[in-house]
Order: structure tokens, then sequence, then C-alpha cells
């Protein structure tokens, strides 16, 4: 009796969390990372309710393994420290049963990767594509070598991803939403900031987001042309936002500190249209390799950690049957549960693209009166109404019946 065998492609938290649901569901896995090692710095990642009511789902308990501090509030400000809206965390602990959390995105791949046999991981693997992927037997290609045979495959393989443009072909790519992030983490114990904010400018934008470890997560937008050319980062962003409420000057202070190469910078794209399914033959996409969105809900890797729990629950279980149901032998189970992921998932993901999206319209304004009322219509609006606008989102991760 052997177990079916899936091989992820793409080590980041979607690859990583189905990984680990379904090696604690009995599949073998194989995790093909071209990275040649694990990150060790980079930005952070908000664990919504819904991300992390499905890590809890398949046993994963982010605050036990890396920290379960939350900020006091969340909200939204103008560059002169007024804010807009906010809410607090106990409130919103007390409407979906667990308040979010931020964390280090290398920290959670870590835990993640600490919970697959050593194994199963494989860095400095890229893969260079799949034969025979709407066959009874795909076989995963690497640029290492030999083939990979396997029951299925699973894309996370990001943004840009060559498998998702390889069966893809006629589907219109990525769409650049106009703006430019930089992203960063900084010590900065004695600042004491309770608050995980957001500050609207005109077309500009700068985030602080208190970590579980004690440091902090920031990050900045600005609407730019795409492939924007920048000397040195921590003077671009010193420029654009020195003049911004407390504490945002003692943070760039401590950005001014690190090496430039601590601080991340990416154009933001989502993804133009939604795929027509989430898989093709025995390949299916999750994460922003299926449908990449827009930073402005914090959504992204948490759709990644639903599409991966859900994934996970519609699969069979690892271990074969007696009769050895695999590829070759005509089992049909694993295409009928990618056909039900895709009607699973597609539909919710699509929308919180599109409304990622609609948000980021609002964050990107530049004319003065149009800033002056998008920032009246955000104050004026009660912030339990806000947080109720929320839910479904929040509240909306849910185990299909298998």
């Amino acid at each position: 009796m052997t177990n079916r065998h899936a091989v992820v492609v793409g080590a980041g938290i979607g690859g990583l969390t189905t990984a680990v649901a379904l090696h604690r569901r009995g599949w073998r896995v194989t995790v093909c990372e071209r990275a040649p090692e694990p990150p060790v710095t980079g930005a952070g990642i908000g664990l919504a309710p819904n991300a992390l009511r499905a890590l809890e789902a398949i046993g994963v308990d982010v605050s036990r393994a890396i920290g379960g501090a939350v900020p006091t509030t969340m909200g939204v400000r103008r560059p002169d420290g007024r804010w807009l809206t906010r809410a607090g965390t106990a409130d919103m602990a007390a409407r979906y049963g667990m308040a979010p959390l931020a964390v280090p995105r290398p920290a959670l791949t870590a835990t993640l990767a600490a919970a697959l046999p050593p194994s199963a991981l494989r860095y400095g693997t890229e893969v260079t594509g799949v034969d025979d992927a709407e066959g009874r037997s795909p076989a995963v290609r690497t640029a290492a070598g030999p083939d990979l045979p396997a029951d299925l495959v699973v894309a996370a393989d990001g943004i840009h991803s060559p498998l998702r443009r390889a069966h893809f072909p006629a589907h219109p790519g990525l769409h650049y939403i106009g703006e430019t992030a930089w992203r960063t983490i900084v010590d900065a114990p004695d600042l004491r900031i309770p608050a995980m904010s957001e500050t609207w400018g005109r077309g500009q934008r700068f985030g602080v987001t208190p970590l579980v470890d004690g440091r902090y997560y920031l990050y900045a937008t600005a609407v730019v042309p795409p492939d924007t050319r920048f000397a040195d980062p921590r003077t671009e962003l010193r420029q654009r936002f020195g003049s911004w409420h407390d504490p945002v000057p003692a943070l760039l202070d401590r950005i001014g500190r690190l090496d430039a190469a601590d601080v991340l910078r990416n154009d933001l794209y989502d993804l133009a249209a939604p795929l027509p399914y989430l898989h093709h033959g025995r390949i299916v996409w999750l994460g922003d390799a299926a449908h990449a969105m827009a930073p402005n809900l914090g959504q992204g890797g948490c759709q990644a950690i639903e599409d991966a729990v859900v994934l996970a629950h519609l699969l069979p279980d690892g271990e074969r049957g007696e009769s050895g149901d695999s590829c070759d032998g005509g089992d049909t189970t694993v295409p009928a549960a990618l056909a039900a992921y895709t009607a699973a998932r597609r539909d919710r993901t699509d929308a919180v693209r599109l409304r990622a999206r609609r948000v980021g319209r609002l964050g990107v304004l530049r004319h003065p009166v149009l800033v002056a009322v998008r920032d009246l219509a955000v104050r004026v609006t009660p912030d339990r109404l806000a947080l109720r606008g929320m839910d479904d989102l929040f509240d909306g991760f849910r185990l299909p019946a298998a």
C-alpha cells in the first residue's frame, strides 16, 4: 500500500500551508522552491480571523508557535494624525471569536516548514514545467532533474506563476494597479506604538503594524508609473513621508539605519481577470498564482491559507485503497476534488480580489477635493458599521462538504 504523492511548486505561505494540510491527511509531499534557502528577512503579514480559523482547522496554532500579542486598535488616519476610523481589537475578538495577528513572514514560513518532514522540502529546485497534466500521471520537470511523478501538482508559484502562464495562455495576465510599495521591518521598542494604522494622504499611504515579536512592520505606497527607479529607498521614504504625523518620522529614522537592501520595493499588480477555473488536469492553482490581489484588504496571504485548507479538506486521504487506486489505475477522486475546489473557491477569491481593487482606488486619490470627500465619508461612517462591513471577509471561511 502506497501513499498519494503531491508536488507543491513554491514554498511560500500558500504552498507550505497546503503541504502541511496534505501531510496531515497522509499524503507524501514534495515542496519544490527555486530559492536556495528559506527567507530570513522580509515583510510582515496580517493574519485575519478567517486565516487563523483556517489554520486552526489543520491544527496550526500561530499564537503558540510565534506569539499572540495584538495591537489595541486598528484604523485609518490622515497625515496630520487625525483618525478617520478605528476599531478596538477587543471588539473584533468579541465579534469574530479571535483578534487578528501580525507576524513576520519568515517566522510563519519557518513554523509551517517545521511541521513537515525535512525530506519534503527541496530548496534550490526550480520547476520548469509539468508534463501530461491532463493525463493520468503528471510528471514535474525540474532544472536539477529527474522528473517527479505525482498524483497532484499544486501551483503555488506566486504572482508571476509560470505554470499559470503555460496552462492559461489566453488569460490577460496581470494588471498594474498604479502604485509601488516599500516594505520593511524595524526594531523600535522605545516607541511603544499600540495601534495598527494606515495613513492616507494624496496618492500616498503609510502603514504601521506592531508584530507579535515586538518589532514593527512598515509599508508605504505611492502612485507612480510602473518600473520607476529610485536611487535609495530610505531617502525616498523620508522625502515623501518625513512631515507626516508621529510616530512616522521616528520610524523613518529607524529605516535610515537599515541597509538599503532591507527595504523591499515592488510595483503592485493584481490579476486582470479571474481564471476560468482553478485546476487543469491534475494541476491546481492557489494563492497569488490563482487570484493575485492588491494588498488593500490584507487578504492575499489569508486567502492563500483558506485555499490550502479547503483543497486538502476536499481531497481524498493520502493512503490508497487496496486496489491501488493510483492515477494510472483510473482513480477519479482527485480530479473530482479539484473540480469541487474550483467551485468552492473561485467566486469567493474573485470577490475579494475585486473588493481589494475598489478599496485601493480610494487610497490613490490625489485631487484635494476628492481626498477631502473621501476622508469625510470615512470619518462620518460609524466605526461599528465599518467593522460590520468586514463580516463577509472575517467570517467567510467555511469548509465545504467533502
